[in-house]
């Protein structure tokens, strides 16, 4: 059992969080199902009655059968845990306080007992909560890829089979608005493929004959039929489930101060208890007054204010940032986060908001904006295309009149036609240019085609997505599209370079110029596109193995491997994929950028009370076992000096819990 660790619930309080998952909306019913759980709740309860039996003066009796309740409830797993760590010839903490907790109710100080006892199995509660969660979380990519696929056979027969059972050359088809079955390529038809949960990028992308497609990503309005090229088991979804099960196996756990040296902690304690109790009853010393000595000894000795030092500046902070918006799920997590020195940062959906906008329209010569918007929105109006919807909500936002279209037809992979007013309208990707004979040179396009080719060619330099509108065969104009960036990003980024000293790098599945236009606009130096999850999952070990401690911000399915890999995995918690949430070991529930560097800073603030917190404990624990060794430590006085510093490093440590704390770390 851990002494030090913590959580906070996965994630409480997100209910207007769109598709939030079941787990989530259930935090507190999973973590009652755990029966360490259940019975720390009980421990705290009946120790909780025994004290207010105590204060109201009801017979000892009471408190006292209160108490030695609590220790049935709370202590029963740890004295097991004791006993099997004998018998395997160790000792840890476990026993220590086991037997601190007895002997302290053996010379009457029952309520010192008690309340080691539910320090020792309120952690413990929390500390299996968490690997509760972290266990499931691993599963939860399974539900994206579907169970089930239509195998077309050599007569053109349909036939539903679960995926397991495809084969590499079977055939599947995919109809409009399906979930890929498998990876493999397509043989027939053509649609838009939603792929952003497998390489990030932000648009759906045209996917035609002889071009590969993932498991679990989103076929658009065309129907496909793929050839399956790897087994079930072998799909980029299966390979992101294994590296996240890897990398949450073989991350070698980071442990508290505390934890480090509890074994080596229990050791002295009982040897030193054993050697005042043994040597001066060999030397002829009376038996009560040599036991009382080494009960005293063990009790100012046990590690209560040790662990006290550690868990209310961390609470606190965990706490803090909760109302702030920001879920901590161990205090393992602060602890590494005050060391980071690289902050990764995903782009689609991290550092931009995920959603294209029309950022600028480009008339040609002779047009107007409002007229290129006004057609491009007519044609698009009744499109389910993420670009259709951007351009839609630009028109508005000028206040375009936008026409009414007919006859409008979606080409997958190219755009839409329509007809507006007797005109043949086109919008959609720089490709229409040559089936209207507009492209650069002669033809019906002619210097009109030289002029957007140019136009096209500038957008995409800034790292924009250029959409082109076509009428009667004469391009008309361009509009620009692009992933917003989140108006915290830049300063954000700002606040990690200058607050915490930490490099930034970018990390993204879209193409280079995407990525290198995003992160210039957010101020990150460093940016590596083109990635697939591995691909991330491997520059964060790489980092790690030159000595560089990581943390990965993201949203996507993609991202779970590299937070798994990752120090610290930090998930967006309302846009967020439900892996990325679960595997991650902050959640950013606002999504707000901003609170990363706060959080990192308020986490250093909290090891420096920590710090000052166990050189207060020990100290006193020091002054107290002088005395008990070198003179007669009192056992009151030993009690009271034990009691005071608990109480004082607790104070101290929950100083972290007021608001000025966040405040300070934010400014």
């Amino acid at each position: 059992m851990s002494t030090t660790s913590a959580a906070a619930p996965t994630r409480p309080g997100v209910p207007d969080r769109p598709g939030a998952p079941p787990a989530a909306r259930s935090a507190l019913r999973s973590a009652l199902v755990l029966p360490e759980v259940r019975w720390a709740a009980l421990s705290l309860a009946l120790f909780a009655l025994g004290g207010a039996a105590q204060l109201l003066g009801a017979p000892p009796l009471v408190w006292w059968a209160l108490y030695l309740a609590c220790y049935a409830a709370g202590g029963w797993e740890p004295a097991l845990e004791g006993l099997r760590a004998l018998r395997e010839r160790t000792l840890d903490v476990d026993v220590l306080m086991v037997v601190a907790a007895l002997a302290a109710a053996a010379i009457g100080q029952v309520l010192d007992g008690a309340l080691l006892i539910v320090i020792f199995t309120t952690s413990g509660a929390l500390e299996a909560f968490v690997t509760r969660r972290t266990a499931d979380s691993v599963g939860a990519l399974l539900t994206l890829a579907p169970d089930r696929a239509t195998r077309v056979h050599v007569d053109d027969r349909l036939e539903e089979v679960d995926v397991e059972q495809l084969a590499v050359g079977d055939t599947v088809l995919v109809r409009p608005g399906e979930r890929v079955g498998a990876d493999g390529v397509v043989v027939a038809g053509s649609s838009d493929v939603d792929q952003s949960s497998v390489t990030g990028e932000p648009l759906p992308v045209g996917r035609g004959v002889g071009d590969e497609v993932f498991a679990g990503t989103v076929n658009g309005t065309g129907a496909l039929r793929v050839e399956v090229r790897r087994p079930a088991g072998e799909s980029v979804v299966a390979r992101i489930v294994a590296m996240v099960a890897e990398a949450a196996e073989t991350k070698a756990r980071s442990q508290l101060f505390i934890e480090r040296v509890e074994q080596r902690y229990s050791v002295v304690v009982v040897a030193a208890t054993l050697t005042l109790l043994g040597v001066p009853l060999a030397a002829g010393a009376e038996f009560e007054p040599t036991l009382l000595r080494a009960m005293t000894f063990m009790i100012v000795a046990s590690p209560c204010a040790l662990v006290l030092a550690t868990m209310p500046p961390l609470l606190a902070t965990i706490a803090n940032a909760g109302r702030h918006g920001v879920l901590v799920r161990s205090a393992v997590a602060l602890e590494e986060l005050r060391g980071v020195d690289v902050v990764a940062l995903d782009k689609t959906g991290t550092l931009t908001r995920g959603e294209p906008v029309v950022g600028t329209v480009h008339p040609l010569a002779g047009t107007s904006v409002a007229e290129v918007l006004a057609l491009a929105a007519a044609a698009e109006r009744s499109s389910e295309h993420p670009v259709a919807g951007a351009v839609l909500a630009a028109a508005r936002e000028r206040e375009v009149v936008v026409p009414e279209a007919r006859d409008v037809v979606a080409t997958p992979g190219r755009g839409v036609t329509g007809r507006v007013g007797g005109r043949v309208v086109q919008v959609g990707a720089p490709a229409l240019l040559e089936a209207a004979g507009g492209g650069a040179g002669s033809g019906a396009g002619g210097g009109a085609g030289a002029e957007v080719a140019e136009l096209v060619a500038a957008v995409e330099r800034a790292g924009d997505t250029a959409v082109v509108v076509i009428v009667d065969d004469r391009p008309l104009g361009v509009l620009a599209v692009s992933d917003a960036l989140r108006p915290e990003a830049a300063d954000a980024v700002a606040r990690i370079h200058d607050r915490l000293g930490a490099r930034t790098v970018l990390l993204t599945g879209d193409h280079a110029t995407a990525g290198r236009a995003v992160a210039a606009r957010a101020g990150v130096p460093e940016v590596h596109a083109g990635l697939l999850p591995e691909d991330k999952a491997a520059h964060l070990r790489g980092l790690a193995d030159r000595g560089h401690r990581t943390a990965l911000v993201g949203d996507g399915i993609n991202d779970a491997p590299a937070m798994a890999t990752a120090h610290v995995g930090i998930a967006l918690g309302r846009r967020g994929s439900d892996l990325a949430v679960e595997t991650a070991d902050v959640i950013l529930v606002r999504d707000d950028l901003g609170t990363v560097p706060t959080l990192a800073v308020l986490a250093r603030r909290a090891h420096r009370v920590v710090v000052a917190n166990l050189v207060i404990a020990g100290t006193v624990i020091v002054a107290l076992v002088t005395w008990d060794v070198a003179g007669t430590l009192p056992l009151p006085l030993g009690v009271a000096g034990h009691e005071g510093s608990t109480v004082v490093v607790a104070l101290n440590g929950l100083r972290l819990l007021r608001r000025s704390a966040w405040d300070r770390a934010a400014a």
